[in-house]
């Protein structure tokens, strides 16, 4: 919800996973959230940085380095080339 000004004023927004698309719960504390840096060509950190929630589900299965690999690559951050 927001007010006139244009402001969030909600307690809680739920997050939402990144790779199975599940609403992540409170009381989901097995939930993890990434956030991956930019850098440039030099390889130093411009400040700006994605983020990447993972919801327990994905945890206890045992797939959230493949779903984070998965993810990461097709944000760009690999050079598939090297």
């Amino acid at each position: 919800m927001q007010n006139e000004k244009g402001d969030v004023v909600d307690l809680y927004i739920p997050r939402k996973c990144s790779a199975s698309n599940r609403l992540i719960t409170a009381k989901d504390h097995a939930s993890v959230q990434i956030n991956v840096g930019r850098v440039d060509e030099n390889g130093v950190l411009t400040g700006e940085f994605d983020t990447i929630a993972l919801c327990g589900f994905v945890r206890r299965k045992g797939l959230s380095d493949d779903a984070f690999y998965r993810l990461v690559r097709d944000k760009g951050f690999f050079d598939e080339t090297k």
